[in-house]
């Protein structure tokens, strides 16, 4: 968490350290984004238990069981690390239409140290009538404000190239990101029933 306060307070210092860190994708997924997500799940989960989340109308707040959130907590954090898999697949490969030659790890790096806005707003998610989507857009907002320093950084573009790489790893990490919020969301607010359901029946089987 301190890291991620540290990319948004002072980016470029912060992302020539990551630059230069010689951890690869098993470290960084070890080190740095595993505790992150393990600090955050923990929190929303003890959030879902103790006060609940608002629903779907005209449904009011539900409580949920330990068992039921540490599963809904254990999805939410599957499906977001398939979607910082996919981002750093994506710029990776974007990186090569603009004559770049970057590794997936700097790509996977580069959306892991990105994300870290989402990830520490993620902690307003304990709030039970806060909608799930505000977190996210101001996360979203910081995340582009120190991509701006981090993809010329890590990823090194050419010149000419770099805005345009910039402007396109934020649009698809907002994009993916979205998706990945709006399938959470609809699980966690009964919206999605089927997903719902299925998480809630795991769920019950965990006697906590």
């Amino acid at each position: 968490m301190l890291k991620a306060l540290l990319l948004i307070l002072d980016p470029a210092d912060s992302w020539e350290g990551v630059a230069l860190s010689r951890r690869g994708l098993g470290l960084t997924l070890l080190l740095y984004l595993a505790p992150m997500m393990l600090i955050v799940a923990a929190a929303e989960g003890c959030g879902l238990a103790e006060w609940g989340h608002a629903q779907a109308p005209p449904a009011g707040t539900r409580i949920f069981t330990p068992g039921q959130a540490a599963v809904a907590e254990a999805f939410q954090e599957i499906l977001m690390l398939a979607a910082i898999a996919l981002c750093a697949y994506l710029i990776k490969a974007l990186g090569d239409t603009f004559h770049g030659r970057n590794t997936y790890t700097q790509a996977f790096k580069v959306v892991a140290y990105g994300l870290s806005p989402i990830f520490l707003l993620r902690l307003l998610d304990v709030v039970p009538a806060l909608s799930l989507w505000i977190p996210w857009v101001i996360g979203i907002m910081l995340t582009m404000k120190i991509l701006y320093h981090g993809v010329p950084i890590v990823l090194k573009p050419d010149p000419p190239h770099a805005f345009g790489l910039y402007l396109m790893s934020c649009l698809l990490i907002a994009m993916v990101t979205a998706a990945e919020r709006f399938i959470s969301i609809g699980a966690l607010t009964g919206e999605f029933t089927r997903l719902s359901s299925l998480i809630d029946d795991l769920g019950s089987r965990l006697h906590f």
